[in-house]
């Protein structure tokens, strides 16, 4: 049995590493394309079901899969793993539950762009050079940009959107401080787990009626593991060479990928002032990029 446990976790081991290989660059944006996509799919589902249910189902299939895949080892963690995983656990459940509320209040590129406040504040604070502030004002601009469109906003929704700005933020930070305390996607998986159950208490109470839909439940698996799995797993493992700052710089990626995803799964089209919003946001990515900071690493 000792051996089989050896050889299970050397095969994670190897997976993980390959996973490491490749350029913190292209693990962001493979997440970033794959947790727009997800948020496509999600959005079709507002109609049927409250946004804590999608939530739910999102963070259950993720929890469910990592646990599968990472079999996390618990023992022998100290005091400060735990206190890191299970704040990372609550911010990433607070982050998704925030968001998807001020989705169904506002409309989603405003909510994105609300949204962005958060890491947007973070790339400036942790900006040690003067050309990354170049590129955090160009970010910031096409984010802008993409927020100029029609629709009422709410103080809920804008305010549901501040909030998950704020733990996005966080959740830059607690995810490189867990990808560098636990060994491979353990630490992910065991914060899945913590998001998933608090929320527990709304899906299977006040919501459960709408979780005995299976095809609810198929759709909301999907949602999980193109929202969750694998846009984390990616960034989990890119934060560890990566600094906090660069990683809020990359992430102005994610209005323009969220209205690459609306005209494939909901089809909106894009007009003018989105086109050149998201030739600023993929101006300021690339202009981090060449900058060299990429291969910087993150202090423990």
């Amino acid at each position: 049995m000792a051996a089989r446990d050896s050889s299970v976790r050397a095969t994670r081991v190897s997976r993980v590493s390959r996973v490491s290989r490749v350029p913190p660059f292209w693990l962001v944006l493979a997440g970033i394309l794959s947790v727009q996509f997800g948020a496509g799919v999600a959005k079709t589902l507002f109609d049927e079901v409250e946004p804590t249910t999608i939530v739910w189902l999102r963070l259950a299939t993720s929890a469910l899969v990592l646990l599968a895949v990472a079999r996390p080892a618990l023992r022998g963690r100290t005091g400060r793993d735990w206190l890191v995983v299970v704040a990372f656990g609550l911010v990433l459940g607070l982050m998704n539950w925030a968001i998807y509320q001020s989705f169904a209040r506002i409309p989603i590129g405003l909510a994105v762009t609300l949204e962005f406040v958060g890491p947007l504040t973070l790339a400036v604070l942790g900006s040690r050079r003067a050309r990354d502030l170049v590129w955090v004002a160009l970010a910031g601009l096409g984010v802008l940009l993409l927020g100029l469109q029609p629709g009422d906003l709410t103080w809920a929704g804008v305010g549901f959107a501040l909030l998950a700005g704020g733990c996005w933020a966080a959740y830059i930070l607690l995810s490189g401080a867990t990808g560098r305390r636990w060994q491979g996607i353990d630490g992910l998986a065991v914060a899945s787990v913590v998001a998933a159950v608090v929320l527990t208490p709304l899906a299977l109470g006040r919501y459960a009626d709408q979780v005995a839909d299976v095809r609810i439940i198929v759709l909301g698996a999907l949602v999980g593991l193109l929202s969750s799995v694998i846009p984390y797993t990616c960034e989990l493992v890119a934060l560890r060479t990566m600094r906090p700052a660069v990683f809020s710089i990359l992430m102005s990626l994610e209005p323009a990928a969220a209205a690459l995803a609306g005209l494939v799964v909901v089809h909106e089209l894009l007009g003018p002032v989105q086109l050149v919003a998201m030739a600023c946001v993929v101006a300021a990515s690339v202009g981090a990029t060449r900058s060299g900071t990429l291969s910087e690493p993150v202090p423990d």
